[in-house]
């Protein structure tokens, strides 16, 4: 039998880790369920019926400002694309669950948020993909220091492979060989004899 001072620290810690917890909002689980995937239990339908794209708008600009820096601006079109994208994922896994949902009373909802979230998706991978094919294209740019014209990366190297790969074109490995080449351009011939840095923001 353990003595009560280890029976109340165990107590104690119990109420602890109880009082931490806390409570989940049914929008928190319900996006906690999607990101999930198919693989967990099928949305109920009410569930389901909360389930839009039509905020993707909003998003989509906060993405495009030439303002912030093009990291950041890759983040948000990543971040935008990969939501957008289990959406689209989760509705079609309900609908092959139970195909009668297309004809059902009361499912047209869940019908017409597919639909808009794929219209979505499409418009949202047009502008990543092009985002990222133009940073591949040109990663390195030429800034001005001192009196002397240096190479820097025009970005955080890591975050653009992150977003090939989640957009996962059928040249994916052509492109991320492009990036580690442009990496190894700035790591072996830095113009100022340094190790170069990512360019910061407003350049």
């Amino acid at each position: 039998m353990r003595p009560p001072s280890a029976i109340t620290a165990a107590a104690a810690a119990t109420l602890l880790v109880l009082g931490c917890v806390k409570e989940v909002s049914s929008e928190e689980r319900l996006e906690r369920e999607i990101s999930a995937g198919p693989s967990g239990a099928a949305l109920s339908a009410a569930d389901l019926a909360k389930i839009s794209c039509t905020d993707a708008a909003e998003s989509l600009a906060r993405a495009r400002a030439n303002e912030r820096d093009e990291t950041a601006r890759l983040i948000a079109y990543m971040d935008l694309y990969n939501a957008i994208h289990k959406k689209v994922v989760t509705l079609e896994d309900a609908m092959s669950r139970d195909p009668d949902i297309r004809y059902q009373e009361g499912s047209k909802s869940v019908v017409d948020a597919h639909g808009t979230c794929v219209l979505q998706q499409a418009d949202v991978r047009l502008e990543y993909e092009t985002f990222v094919r133009e940073l591949v294209q040109v990663p390195i740019v030429e800034e001005v220091k001192g009196g002397n014209t240096i190479p820097v990366a025009r970005l955080d190297f890591n975050t653009l492979r992150m977003a090939i790969e989640s957009l996962g074109p059928d040249d994916k490995d052509a492109l991320l060989v492009k990036v580690a080449s442009a990496e190894k351009k700035l790591e072996s011939e830095p113009a100022d004899g340094k190790t170069p840095s990512r360019r910061k923001k407003g350049r």
